[in-house]
């Protein structure tokens, strides 16, 4: 049982690859701001660079940071390709490529930024203070989302892919215990990327022991949900704690990363019940589409 763990946490380890989150991470995002007036573009820029993030990080920011319109003397012009536009709200001839900035929800141009530019999120979070929440949150419950997709996948092996269009290839792994530390080994790199952390298995030596000290946990609960329940039973089971196990991890990255303190015993708990209560709810509804699906046939 040993040897047969090891070689799964080895396939788990194989299959992530941290320099692609490097990559992600460390990708500059030129944002070009227009504003009717000088105080509204300063308005954008503290938005971006807020107060409180040292010297050296607003001055790495300036760089990437364009006031658009018309140019005063001296000031460098911005690069011919930006990556955003985010304009002032209410002015006219917006572009349909740039992003409204919503001075009274912030927070909704940081959303219409993502749907479109989700591929930046990484950066757009490691850079600019107002998008590391929502891409974390976007993270965790993505990587949460897919492990519970792959335990109920590979409790129905009739399932047809195309009714959950699986963001994974099933058969490349045959154990849940692999696919799951692998996913949450990925996520251990997304966070620490989105957070401005070094990202790595030597830079993040004790979060990767964690993962893995804590893979071989659930799958021994969760076995024991599945193939002797009514249909659908066990398998919800065992997709709530997929995602429930994952849930603990991503906050308690999400912790330690932006305080650097860890979670309470109490507070573990807290978050696995919740987590605990979001997964089965969503495997019951994917359960339903599968229902639905067969009956279909």
């Amino acid at each position: 049982m040993v040897n047969s763990f090891l070689a799964t946490i080895g396939k788990a380890i194989r299959s992530v690859n941290p320099d692609e989150v490097r990559k992600m991470a460390d990708r500059p995002v030129n944002i070009g701001l227009m504003a009717t007036t000088e105080t509204s573009l300063n308005e954008m820029w503290f938005w971006l660079a807020p107060i409180g993030i040292s010297e050296a990080k607003r001055q790495q920011l300036a760089a990437t940071v364009h006031p658009l319109g018309p140019q005063l003397p001296g000031m460098p012009l911005p690069p011919s390709k930006l990556d955003i536009e985010i304009w002032e709200a209410g002015m006219r001839d917006k572009p349909d490529h740039a992003f409204t900035f919503y001075r009274n929800n912030p927070r909704q141009t940081v959303d219409d930024i993502l749907e479109k530019k989700d591929d930046l999120g990484i950066a757009l979070s490691r850079h600019y203070l107002p998008f590391r929440k929502p891409v974390t949150e976007r993270i965790i419950n993505a990587v949460c989302n897919e492990n519970v997709l792959f335990a109920v996948t590979t409790s129905l092996p009739n399932i047809v892919p195309s009714i959950l269009s699986l963001p994974f290839a099933v058969g490349e792994f045959a154990s849940d215990t692999a696919f799951l530390t692998m996913n949450q080994l990925r996520m251990a790199f997304l966070l620490a990327g989105a957070h401005d952390y070094p990202v790595g298995y030597r830079q993040q030596k004790a979060q990767v022991a964690s993962v893995i000290a804590g893979a071989f946990g659930w799958r021994a609960i969760a076995r024991e949900l599945v193939s002797k329940i009514p249909f659908g039973g066990g398998i919800i089971g065992k997709a709530g704690i997929s995602y429930a196990g994952t849930w603990v991890v991503g906050r308690s990255l999400e912790r330690l990363y932006k305080v650097g303190g860890n979670l309470t015993h109490g507070e573990r708990v807290r978050i696995y019940d919740e987590g605990l209560r979001r997964g089965k709810l969503f495997a019951e509804k994917l359960m339903e589409t599968v229902k639905a699906a067969r009956v279909k046939k």
